[in-house]
């Protein structure tokens, strides 16, 4: 990964939010990023029109990451496109939330599904690449009615650190990011003012994190100067935990 000239990424989940912003900031690092979604076609296709506008290289390509058999073509799509996988970003996720007690089997089964399956898919890359896994704050957060979403995430911590020794002999990083409360759309739509104003003093650095705080992450881990950090997980939340 000396080179970033000619690199590959998938960011999946990367129509908007978090996902959109690494998927722009890896673009104009210089590599060919393949935009992944479950449903937003136009948010993917405008994310990959800017990119283009911009001089750099993007591609839209649908994938439910939850299916195996999407997650293959979206990697035989992207290897037709670019010739092959070095980046992936692991960003695809869904957060609902209920006490433990009162989430039913969809609830339960539709997180794992996405969260941590959809992550188990998506492993696959060629030899020297990154992987790159979403984790989240939460997990050591504790709070009340996010214990499934939480779980799912725990799981993603601990299959980087099984995966980074998996892949010994590989020359493959892998790495979590653990953002903490971020200011995107999804995040603070729906939320009253003072739940925001809550969530901004929690971290020492009294501010929420911005996308950028985490695409910055996300490109440190992904090029030249990430290369010997592997097996971590990177708390991005401004000191909170």
């Amino acid at each position: 990964m000396a080179n970033i000239e000619n690199r590959i990424a998938i960011v999946t989940g990367a129509s908007r939010g978090i996902g959109a912003a690494i998927a722009g900031r890896l673009a104009r690092e210089g590599y060919a990023v393949v935009v992944n979604y479950a449903s937003n076609a136009k948010a993917a296709e405008e994310l990959v029109d800017r990119i283009e506008s911009a001089g750099g290289k993007a591609l839209a390509a649908q994938a439910d990451v939850s299916d195996a058999a999407a997650v293959g073509r979206l990697f035989d799509t992207t290897e037709a496109a670019f010739g092959g996988v070095d980046v992936l970003v692991n960003n695809a996720g869904v957060m609902t939330l209920a006490t433990i007690a009162d989430g039913d089997e969809a609830f339960v089964d539709g997180q794992i599904a996405i969260n941590l399956k959809g992550s188990i898919n998506c492993a696959r890359l060629r030899t020297g690449g990154r992987i790159i896994n979403l984790s989240s704050s939460v997990v050591g957060l504790y709070q009340p009615a996010y214990g499934v979403y939480a779980a799912t995430k725990a799981g993603i911590e601990a299959m980087t650190h099984v995966l980074s020794k998996e892949l010994r002999g590989r020359n493959i990083t892998v790495n979590a990011v653990a953002p903490g409360p971020t200011a995107t759309a999804l995040f603070l739509d729906g939320k009253p003012q003072a739940v925001i104003d809550n969530l901004t003093r929690l971290a020492p650095l009294e501010r929420l994190g911005q996308p950028e705080d985490l695409d910055n992450t996300v490109a440190f881990l992904a090029g030249p100067d990430g290369a010997w950090i592997n097996g971590q997980v990177l708390r991005a939340n401004g000191g909170i935990i």
